[in-house]
């Protein structure tokens, strides 16, 4: 193999590599297997044409095209290899020569994973995140705590205020006409959640059950029917029952309705500290990481990210958000519909920061070549185990959908979060001061 290397651009390049006559003979050869047992030859049964004949017939120039097809893939491969280049996108391939007993000669126009200028990634400066527990943040969540276990009191002869939950049938119409969607039977509807068109809910304010309420509104201009979009619409609301929520006292049987480990409520809020404080440990820690990254992404210099490589991006992150619906029982076409989008819509709102997440890979690769990153079997075992205990698989199902240099590749890189990580310097937030006219 003969493999020369031209870069003409940026991140692109001419490729021009031949392909040896053994492998021409055999590429030849197996193009001439799989050829004659389509032919029908006058004297011989199908697929029985000897090769001498095939010759004289059409020219052994006939199987030229095919035994390309067939050598091409291993002989770019190995082309490559021996350039030492690393493609990102499908490359355009050209004939230079095929001529018979000869090298076949091809260009490829091919692009290039870019270059990396490394600036500081370890020792970067980031914020420190604060991990302190206020009384207000455990008083608020055990007011959550308190709110779960409230019941729902029907209120005789009480009007509806915020906060209420009221049962009711409505029935909706605009312009006198019945829509979609817009009639229902003992609903269940709490007052102030904003659930319904705005206004709709503040009407039912101050009303009592077995009230009929014709409650006027207008569907908003960005309403996810366009048919209603903007248009006045009254619905016809008949109020069966109004329900107040019922909060339990704070005591220690409270404390013990939510938590059968604790004995009192002190208890339960000391739980409940040492969760928040467990919960804004693991968010400073993963803001740190995402800071010192970033950090040292801004620090290296990429001169051009090819469009192939954000667009790779874009579709694996498209693939991996429509797979996470389909495993909730969603599929694609009903998130769409739900959702009232489009897969172009979807792919546009996950190309924002592609480009970001392509030159933060980059980084990381090159990190692990700067530190001379290198897995050992039994790391790649280890992680192969983690996700197995983690999707809920055979470890041997997991190495059917991962090679081995897959596997090796993500925990280089996640060593290499680790060196920037690790090293990062906490700062502590300063203060800003406001200056006195």
């Amino acid at each position: 193999m003969t493999a020369k290397w031209e870069k003409t651009g940026t991140n692109e390049g001419k490729l021009t590599f031949e392909v040896g006559t053994e492998e021409i003979k055999k590429g030849i050869d197996q193009a001439f297997d799989r050829t004659k047992k389509q032919l029908n030859v006058p004297g011989f049964r199908k697929g029985k044409v000897p090769r001498q004949i095939f010759n004289q017939m059409y020219g052994e120039e006939a199987l030229y095209e095919d035994a390309l097809n067939i050598v091409l893939p291993d002989a770019y491969e190995a082309a490559i290899a021996e350039a030492g280049i690393e493609p990102v996108d499908q490359p355009h391939i050209d004939v230079d020569s095929m001529e018979k007993d000869q090298p076949w000669v091809l260009n490829a126009v091919v692009t290039v994973k870019p270059e990396v200028e490394l600036g500081e990634y370890k020792g970067v400066k980031v914020t420190k995140q604060s991990t302190r527990v206020t009384q207000k943040e455990v008083d608020e969540e055990i007011e959550k705590k308190r709110q779960d276990q409230a019941e729902l009191v029907l209120k005789e002869d009480q009007p509806a205020e915020d906060g209420d939950t009221v049962t009711i049938d409505f029935d909706g119409s605009v312009d006198g006409e019945a829509f979609d969607g817009g009639k229902a039977e003992n609903y269940d509807l709490v007052l102030g959640s904003n659930s319904f068109i705005p206004g709709f809910e503040d009407q039912l304010v101050g009303h009592k059950s077995g009230d009929k309420v014709d409650v006027k509104v207008t569907f908003p201009d960005d309403y996810q029917a366009e048919n209603l979009q903007g248009k006045d619409a009254i619905f016809k609301v008949t109020v069966h029952e109004v329900k107040a929520k019922e909060l339990p006292a704070l005591d220690d049987e409270f404390a013990k309705d939510v938590d059968e480990d604790v004995d009192t409520l002190d208890d339960l809020k000391a739980k409940v500290k040492e969760q928040i404080k467990d919960q804004k440990k693991q968010t400073a820690e993963d803001t740190k990481e995402n800071e010192a990254i970033q950090a040292a992404v801004d620090n290296a210099k990429i001169e051009e990210i090819p469009n192939a490589m954000v667009k790779e991006d874009v579709d694996r992150q498209v693939s991996q958000y429509l797979a996470n619906m389909q495993q909730q029982g969603i599929s694609p076409d009903m998130y769409f519909q739900l959702t009232g989008s489009t897969e172009d819509q979807l792919r546009e709102q996950l190309t924002e920061g592609a480009e970001n997440r392509v030159k933060t890979n980059l980084v990381l690769e090159a990190i692990v070549e700067a530190e001379k990153i290198e897995i050992s079997d039994e790391e790649v075992n280890s992680e192969i185990k983690n996700l197995a205990d983690q999707y809920g698989m055979e470890e041997s199902a997991v190495r059917s959908a991962l090679s081995e240099d897959m596997v090796k590749h993500d925990v280089a890189v996640k060593k290499a979060v680790d060196i920037i990580k690790d090293s990062a310097i906490e700062e502590a937030k300063s203060k800003s001061t406001k200056k006195e006219n």
